[in-house]
């Protein structure tokens, strides 16, 4: 089969296509023919190493050398033990820390992947898993986000931001949504309140206090966002540096601990159970998943180089049917 590998940390230019061996479903596992992969920044981080903690699988290069953990496809055959699925059943999942999507085939664990509903394509399955999971974990942490509520949202025009601003307004919320200006529209598209420029205007410090902020990038310290948030604000960090990881956990501790803000980092739990919730939001249209663009397999590394450049509206696909 064919498969995506670098076996360097880098740029996208070491991706490339190779041929590689056909794995077999163990007696838990069933394979999978994989028609679509979305990227997450998760991939881009296991490519480039960067944050640094991404080298605990691999210190010196790369552990899992087919990145890809998003994916929707077709089983194709199943173990001896499972008891989830048949062949010809359509499904789609977050294999994340397992890895290599980004193939012709992939085996999984039947419990790591649910049933693709027939409505909905392989590739808005695929953009799903990883990205909806960590908005709406996000939006749940330490307390649900209720009607009338501030959220503000930095980085708002990517795939998690993207589901997070729609999750965000069926739970009843007030969204300002902070991002580049190219993904003004988008943002305003999908129901966000309020739209900023963030290279215009830095929300941190301005009047405007929120009951939750999800900072899906870091651009800005705890301490800055720790002004804007209301007395029993909750700050959650989604993504960022080591730097701003490292902080988060020191400072943002110190403050959650002499305060009643809560300011934490998102550890994203792969539930089957909340990607069910999702794929029925989708399923009966209150919410979508947004495709900013499908690249061919080979062209891979095209769609990891616009992901690094930060271009993506919403979610990139690899179509690999």
């Amino acid at each position: 089969m064919k498969a995506i590998v670098y076996q360097q940390y880098g740029g996208a230019e070491q991706l490339s296509l190779q041929e590689v061996e056909q794995p077999t479903p163990k007696a838990n596992e069933i394979l999978i023919k994989v028609h679509a992969v979305s990227l997450n920044a998760s991939d881009m981080e296991m490519l480039t190493a960067q944050p640094a903690y991404t080298r605990m699988w691999g210190i010196f290069k790369p552990k899992h050398q087919i990145l890809g953990s998003d994916i929707a496809g077709t089983v194709v055959s199943v173990g001896d033990a499972v008891t989830k699925f048949k062949s010809g059943d359509e499904v789609f999942g977050d294999l994340m820390y397992q890895w290599g999507g980004l193939a012709n085939f992939i085996c999984a664990d039947e419990n790591a992947v649910i049933q693709k509903h027939p409505n909905i394509s392989f590739a808005e399955a695929a953009a799903l898993p990883q990205a909806a999971t960590v908005a709406y974990q996000c939006l749940k942490y330490k307390q649900s986000v209720k009607k009338g509520d501030e959220v503000l949202i930095v980085g708002a025009g990517g795939g998690t931001g993207t589901f997070a601003i729609q999750l965000a307004k069926i739970m009843g919320a007030n969204v300002t949504a902070i991002d580049s200006i190219e993904k003004m529209e988008l943002m305003k598209d999908l129901g966000a309140d309020n739209v900023i420029d963030y290279r215009k205007v830095d929300p941190t410090k301005g009047e405007k206090k929120y009951d939750k902020i999800i900072s899906v990038v870091s651009p800005n310290s705890v301490f800055a966002y720790r002004k804007i948030l209301k007395p029993n604000g909750i700050y959650i960090l989604a993504g960022g540096t080591i730097g701003r990881i490292f902080q988060t956990l020191i400072f943002g501790s110190l403050i959650s601990l002499f305060s009643k803000k809560k300011m934490g980092i998102l550890g994203h739990e792969q539930s089957t159970k909340d990607l069910i919730y999702l794929q029925d939001l989708l399923v009966e249209g209150k919410l979508k998943s947004v495709v900013d663009k499908k690249y061919a397999f080979e062209n891979a590394a095209g769609a990891f180089q616009n992901l690094i450049d930060g271009t993506v509206k919403g979610k990139a696909i690899i179509d690999i049917t």
